[in-house]
């Protein structure tokens, strides 16, 4: 018996898949191959998907810029690598970045500083700051940031020690 999905199963399919979490249109691509499809009948596929607003590679990059600084507590370093591994394009990166205030971004910044610097038991202060930075730059936190940062524990910790 033949378990090929038809173009019609595909397509209902992608739709709950997109509808489900926003995705990008490499994800989408790359769940079409995995469900046995042809190239024409992906490009059939996305098109649907693109037409019917099911895929939106702007809305994803917006939403995933939000979420992953939100959550998972990124910078734009990050957010933009990661959206160049997903083939997001340039332009839809610079908007999807917009959705991060500088206040936010800043704010954030702060607190994940601020925890991680605690957070390190680190008794040789010089692997204590290189664990800091490493841990920030890592998270895509851009290097200038993260050095000021840095100044500021050692300026706050020479006065309190």
């Amino acid at each position: 018996m033949n378990d090929k999905l038809t173009v019609k199963e595909a397509q209902l399919k992608l739709e709950y898949y997109c509808s489900y979490q926003d995705r990008c249109h490499q994800e989408v691509v790359q769940k079409c191959y995995d469900l046995g499809m042809n190239s024409d009948e992906v490009d059939a596929i996305v098109v649907h998907l693109l037409q019917n607003n099911f895929l939106n590679e702007e809305r994803f990059a917006r939403s995933f810029a939000r979420g992953k600084h939100r959550i998972k507590l990124w910078g734009k370093i990050r957010i933009v690598n990661e959206l160049k591994q997903r083939h997001v394009s340039a332009p839809i990166i610079k908007l999807a970045l917009t959705e991060i205030s500088e206040s936010a971004y800043h704010e954030t910044l702060d607190k994940v500083a601020e925890k991680q610097w605690e957070s390190i038991r680190e008794t040789n202060v010089q692997k204590k700051k290189k664990k800091f930075c490493d841990f920030l730059l890592r998270k895509g936190w851009e290097s200038n940031f993260v050095y000021e940062k840095l100044k500021e524990f050692e300026r706050s910790s020479t006065g309190s020690d």
